[in-house]
């Protein structure tokens, strides 16, 4: 027994470290996340959505925290309830998405790793057995070192924690999973190879044979029968290849300008996902980084999921020389994680991705 608790202690803490570290590297990414459980599609909690960005930034440094003290086994009680308290809360809100297939990606490990509903409600049981285990056997938790090294360990990990996210929250995550990190192309990230495996559906036919209903099931030949048509119902059984970027349109007047736009030799990217919501502090910066790299032969665009009524006047008032098309909203918040941010692209690959707060490091060569 004490040697099954010791191995599901360093499997727990483990898990929970790097879970944490992955959402901890984008905490906003994660607020987009939280903010789409809060929606009246899913929980109905709009109230918390201003607070989306706070609580993950709770949440992922709690998480790790609660890791630490388990590989530490210091204050096991405050320990195991809290572990507790997390998964039992995470494993019904991850039964609920996959359930009623409100939200197909829980964002538990981040865009590091991507779960369907029903793999992440899996993992949060698994991990819901391991941790009622430690319960168990708590007696066999003992610390590893003496309470001064342990809160000592503790509080650097937190300071750590903390010095971190501020980092990645006024720039740019340290490590990019997305299909828009520097150096993918876009045209060939939504490419779909020819070999790609297809997606297969099967077909519930129902007839009316002889006063009763006969259903036939195939995977799209329509059934010999002699009887009259009722109905078909469609069910996806295996999923077809999905290029990584799948949802990326530019926009003008609903005609998409994608491939002519990523074309360009030279093109820079002005991104804000809900222009009433952006950092309008820098847009003066954003004006002047935009006017030098029109000088140098670029051409510059916006892109934002907001209409006229909010890109004509903000055009207008900082003088900005670039027309505002329109791209999906999640795809821009997954593009960059900053509103707005900076993107310079050669022929549809990404050479530069900044947040508004280091635009001063972008580089236009002539």
């Amino acid at each position: 027994m004490k040697i099954i608790v010791t191995i599901s202690r360093i499997f727990v803490g483990v898990l929970f470290i790097l879970s944490g570290l992955i959402k901890l590297n984008d905490p906003v990414g994660f607020s987009f996340k939280l903010e789409e459980y809060f929606s009246p599609a899913v929980l109905d909690l709009p109230f918390f959505t201003p607070y989306a960005l706070a609580l993950a930034i709770f949440l992922v440094i709690f998480e790790v925290v609660l890791g630490v003290l388990l590989l530490l086994g210091y204050q096991k009680k405050i320990t195991l309830w809290s572990l507790l308290g997390m998964i039992v809360f995470f494993t019904f809100l991850t039964f609920y998405s996959a359930y009623f297939n409100k939200v197909t990606d829980c964002g538990c490990c981040g865009d590091a790793v991507k779960l369907t509903p029903w793999e992440s409600f899996t993992k949060d049981v698994v991990l819901l057995v391991l941790i009622l285990l430690l319960f168990y056997g708590k007696k066999y938790i003992q610390p590893v070192f003496i309470a001064k090294t342990s809160m000592a360990i503790l509080l650097v990990s937190l300071l750590a924690c903390v010095l971190f996210v501020n980092q990645v929250i006024n720039h740019l995550p340290s490590i990019d999973f997305r299909p828009y990190k520097i150096g993918a192309n876009i045209s060939e990230g939504m490419s779909v190879p020819a070999d790609a495996p297809k997606a297969i559906f099967e077909y519930a036919w129902t007839f009316d044979v002889d006063g009763e209903r006969t259903t036939i099931v195939t995977q799209g030949e329509y059934p010999t029968v002699d009887g009259e048509f009722i109905e078909v119902e469609t069910k996806e059984i295996q999923k077809g290849y999905e290029p990584p970027i799948h949802d990326f349109t530019i926009e003008e007047a609903g005609v998409d300008m994608a491939k002519q736009l990523l074309s360009e030799d030279n093109l820079v990217m002005v991104i804000a996902y809900d222009l009433a919501k952006s950092n309008f502090k820098v847009f003066q910066e954003v004006k002047d980084v935009t006017d030098r790299a029109i000088s140098k032969g670029y051409k510059v665009i916006g892109m934002s999921a907001s209409n006229e009524e909010w890109s004509t006047p903000v055009i207008d008032e900082y003088g900005l020389g670039f027309p505002f098309y329109f791209t999906d909203e999640t795809t821009l918040k997954t593009i960059v994680r900053s509103n707005p941010g900076v993107l310079v692209l050669e022929r549809g690959t990404i050479k530069q991705k900044v947040h508004y707060n280091d635009m001063d490091e972008l580089l236009f060569l002539n």
